[in-house]
């Protein structure tokens, strides 16, 4: 049998996956992850959904030249449409847009009957993804950070509220850091509640880019004619670059940059 090697990224996103459970891989591409979790025997069985034909192709593949296809079922269609209610416990989902995978959570609601646990890797607006597990019963349990390749992945781990030691509103609450930042609900959902303490050096370099590219954006209506609405936008970009700074003021690998 040929085992599978996965990126840091899958790698992190494996590591999270509960042993024993039964898990639905959506949008697998290559099966890779599901194939991985077999032949370690963290999980039995799988659901690999996978939309486009060239990669269900190569998922099927994949799965038939590692033996496993009696484990691992490659389904080709749209989002959560592949499972049924009640049919597995453990939904990854990654690789896309926040709103994508917002979007796929929401058109399959029904298919997550008896889903106990979402592990979520949104490439951008990953603030909307902690909004809708926010507001669909899911409590964001932990959160990871990490570079690949010169790009920054996060992953969100969730629990149905029926299973989380905690609530939502306790992981979102305004508090005061140890570092002496006071952080609201807002701040929260954008930066992450568990992130935003622990200022790792991928969180610090991520958020270091946003602000030099709101900055960039900032320059770019500054010099074009002054309107109502450039004004407004000024005011929004300055307010977002002034809260990025507070919070990167927090860590020490932070190099302060001028307007």
């Amino acid at each position: 049998m040929n085992m599978v090697k996965l990126s840091r990224r899958l790698s992190a996103i494996a590591a999270r996956v509960p042993q024993g459970s039964v898990l639905a891989d959506i949008g697998t591409d290559h099966a890779l992850l599901p194939v991985y979790l077999v032949q370690h025997h963290v999980i039995a069985r799988a659901v690999a959904g996978e939309l486009n034909e060239g990669p269900y192709e190569a998922a099927r593949q994949q799965v038939l030249s590692a033996g496993l296809a009696q484990q691992i079922d490659v389904r080709r269609g749209n989002g959560l449409s592949v499972i049924r209610p009640g049919e597995v416990d453990t939904v990854t989902i990654a690789g896309m847009g926040g709103a994508l995978i917002t979007d796929i959570l929401s058109a399959g609601l029904d298919r997550l009957a008896g889903v106990e646990t979402l592990i979520l890797q949104p490439n951008v607006a990953e603030d909307a993804v902690r909004r809708w597990l926010f507001e669909h019963d899911y409590v964001l349990l932990d959160e990871a950070i990490l570079s690949e390749d010169g790009v920054t992945y996060e992953i969100l781990y969730a629990k149905h509220v029926r299973y989380a030691p905690v609530s939502n509103e306790e992981i979102y609450r305004p508090r005061l850091l140890s570092n002496g930042l006071h952080i609201t609900t807002e701040d929260c959902f954008r930066f992450g509640p568990y992130l935003i303490e622990r200022l790792e050096e991928p969180f610090i370099a991520k958020w270091q880019e946003e602000r030099a590219k709101l900055m960039r954006i900032r320059h770019q209506i500054a010099a074009k004619a002054e309107s109502p609405h450039s004004e407004q936008r000024l005011r929004e970009i300055d307010e977002q670059i002034e809260r990025i700074t507070e919070v990167l003021l927090c860590s020490p690998m932070d190099k302060p940059l001028s307007r």
